[in-house]
């Protein structure tokens, strides 16, 4: 299972930027530096404030009285790996603001949604057109009506960013998890099959290279090249 919890000073937690359960180095926060001649010298340290810093990815995290104050830590699921870049830009936004503004995630995860039908072939125009074309696609009918009672889609659905005030917590965390589905339906499942696929198909290839004729034949010429003993005179 993992370590999710992160006190002040700990050796080692899961960092909240890479995700890594690394060591941390801790340094305390000085007021400034002075310079006299040829020695320098802190004014003094800021009184309860640290830094940690991951020794994976060696980002930093500030911390106040034994609180992490940076980065912010969000109650909302990490996108999943496989999710294109620029709706990955909107969902980590929307992943910032989730804890202080649900709304304004869920306005954010449109149009990570809207970016993400253009990804999987579709026009990106109209969301209820483009979830209904990739139900042919593979895409689970449920998901269809899932994004219909949060109001993805449908005829009272809010506009890509537009920020609704019947976007409720509940709405916004479950619109995280249903970008993260299709992602993963769309796009991660295809993947590993193909991937998969292309590994059983260079693996036959391989196979029966080692049982063709002309490479017995030549294994056994060159075992023969090799052990036939050589006599001089």
């Amino acid at each position: 299972m993992q370590k999710t919890e992160r006190a002040c000073r700990s050796e080692v937690f899961h960092c909240p930027h890479c995700g890594v359960y690394a060591k941390q180095e801790w340094h305390d926060v000085a007021k400034g530096h002075q310079l006299e001649g040829d020695v320098g010298y802190y004014e003094g340290f800021m009184a309860g404030l640290s830094l940690s810093f991951c020794s994976k990815c060696w980002e930093y995290a500030l911390w106040h009285d034994n609180k992490m104050i940076y980065p912010v830590l969000s109650a909302a699921p990490p996108p999943v790996g496989t999710m294109p870049p620029d709706v990955r830009e909107h969902f980590l936004e929307a992943r910032d603001v989730f804890n202080a503004s649900p709304r304004a995630a869920a306005a954010l995860l449109r149009l990570a949604l809207q970016e993400l039908m253009v990804h999987l072939g579709e026009r990106g125009k109209n969301l209820d057109h483009d979830i209904t074309d990739l139900r042919e696609k593979g895409l689970p009918p449920i998901i269809q009506d899932a994004l219909g009672s949060v109001r993805f889609i449908g005829d009272d659905a809010a506009r890509p960013g537009q920020i609704s005030s019947e976007d409720s917590t509940c709405v916004a965390a479950t619109l995280f998890d249903l970008v993260n589905m299709i992602v993963e339906i769309m796009l991660s499942h295809p993947e590993k099959v193909n991937g998969t696929c292309e590994e059983l198909r260079q693996a036959k290839l391989a196979d029966k290279h080692k049982k063709s004729p002309t490479h017995r034949k030549r294994k056994r010429e060159h075992k023969e090249r090799k052990w036939n003993p050589i006599f001089y005179r």
